[in-house]
């Protein structure tokens, strides 16, 4: 059982390493413009696409999308479907045809990546006009898919069986048909979110640039959130805070307080915070995710005698884990290496991880991670990484989390992202200084935080100046 500090003790006088301490958070600015991918590098992308597709080889292979599930098509054309499905086919050599409703016809136009249209109505909301397309059999067929053909199909997930696909059965099963008995019809979705070199896990520069953009606005946003809580303040109140500015969502806006917080990715209601409510925020932009959790208390005299210790026996442990984690992120380390640091650290049950500790992210929030036991998945440049390590205790301590957005980048990527996008390292480079001296975290030279609160994490949140840190 945890034991309760001793009187007149203050929690952090307890701990050995994390501690509690009064810091400043500095302002680290906020982008100019949202960076741009150019056209060039949708086609880069799409040569290199059919290139491994063909090494597979495949004669054909098929990208799905709807509004969920858009991160993959979004890479290859800069396209992502509204209201409706789409279905991307990409040959050896013609320009790709995209299949499109009703109401995705005039966007797929507007893609920078060029391709051919077919309308495919089937694809259109419930009741909407049905009456001015070919079937997909047609269509597939006039794509160059028939008897014999081995197609590749990609949709969100990888399965040990690549007879396993994740779309509409009545795509599949269309594909199955048509490619008869001499075809094959196998998941490709490791093309593009394989964990160690999957397309989309390796980032250019220019993507790199776009995801710092996106954690300056979703980190700030939490910061405000952190800042602006008091009792009183409902949880819809707070949200707001966060000033979503419309770019698309990688996931729903999630942050709740007190006994619904628990319950976990639940969005607000219109309950007013009370003091020594659990709380947690979570916002997700396409590229960034920030979350935050702990405690709408001053220090621990707010909470329940029982978990006064909350920063002893939660907290600090979470915090030197994640620390250490930090400080083991290099180009070439093994996922196996980052999984082994939590087992150890956090691998008692009270922790309650079960997660992957760390995880790669895009468009979408997750798309694969290298992190796991055993793992001999290698750390590549250009990775995109989510500092995902989250304590599920099921108990009144409630959790910790301190997740923010990272990149790995070597000494060439780096010297083209500081030369061509100069505000951006500005930002990056004091973040690293921060966490070095302020919260004892010392980064290998290939770690590009991308967070405006860099590791920063206050476990009672009406005292946003008092944060965790390594630092004696």
């Amino acid at each position: 059982m945890p034991t309760k500090p001793r009187s007149g003790i203050r929690a952090n006088d307890l701990m050995t390493g994390a501690r509690l301490a009064d810091l400043e958070l500095p302002d680290f600015g906020m982008p100019a413009a949202m960076p741009v991918i150019p056209d060039l590098v949708y086609e880069d992308r799409m040569e290199r696409f059919r290139k491994l597709s063909a090494e597979r080889g495949l004669d054909r292979i098929i990208v799905y999308a709807d509004r969920e599930h858009s991160a993959n098509l979004s890479y290859l054309t800069g396209f992502d479907p509204r209201f409706e499905e789409a279905l991307l086919v990409v040959g050896p050599d013609e320009v790709p045809a995209i299949l499109v409703g009703n109401e995705c016809w005039g966007m797929a136009d507007a893609a920078p990546l060029t391709m051919r249209r077919h309308l495919f109505q089937d694809f259109s909301l419930p009741s909407q006009p049905r009456d001015r397309s070919l079937s997909l059999a047609e269509i597939l067929g006039e794509e160059g898919i028939g008897a014999g053909s081995r197609v590749g199909v990609v949709g969100w997930k990888v399965f040990d069986d690549t007879g396993v696909i994740d779309l509409p059965a009545f795509i599949v099963d269309e594909l199955r048909r048509l490619t008869g008995s001499d075809g094959t019809v196998e998941n490709a979705t490791d093309i593009l979110v394989g964990a160690a070199d999957g397309l989309r896990v390796i980032n250019e520069v220019e993507q790199l640039a776009y995801y710092e953009w996106a954690a300056c606005h979703t980190s700030s946003g939490v910061r405000r959130v952190l800042e602006g809580l008091h009792p009183g303040l409902t949880e819809q109140e707070a949200v707001r805070l966060l000033e979503w500015n419309g770019t698309p969502l990688s996931c729903h806006l999630m942050l709740t307080a007190g006994p619904r917080a628990s319950l976990g990715l639940l969005s607000p209601g219109d309950r007013p915070m009370e003091r020594a409510d659990r709380f947690t925020v979570a916002f997700g932009i396409w590229g960034a995710l920030n979350c935050r959790a702990g405690f709408v208390a001053e220090g621990p005299e707010d909470l329940p005698g029982e978990i006064g210790d909350y920063v002893d026996r939660l907290v600090a442990p979470y915090f030197e884990a994640v620390a250490e984690w930090y400080g083991a992120l290099h180009i070439g380390q093994k996922g196996g290496a980052l999984q082994e640091i939590i087992d150890r650290r956090l691998g008692d049950p009270f922790f309650g991880i079960f997660l992957n500790p760390g995880h790669q992210i895009h468009l979408d929030e997750w798309v694969n991670s290298p992190v796991g036991p055993g793992s001999d998945i290698e750390l590549a440049s250009g990775m995109a990484l989510q500092v995902d390590i989250i304590p599920a205790t099921g108990t009144e301590y409630f959790t910790s989390n301190i997740e923010d957005g990272i990149a790995l980048a070597d000494e060439s990527l780096r010297a083209t992202l500081a030369d061509r996008y100069p505000d951006v390292w500005q930002r990056i480079t004091a973040r690293r200084e921060f966490m070095r001296s302020s919260l004892g975290i010392d980064l290998h030279p290939d770690v590009l935080p991308f967070s405006n609160i860099p590791a920063y994490l206050p476990p009672f949140l009406l005292r946003p100046d008092r944060v965790m840190t390594m630092t004696g």
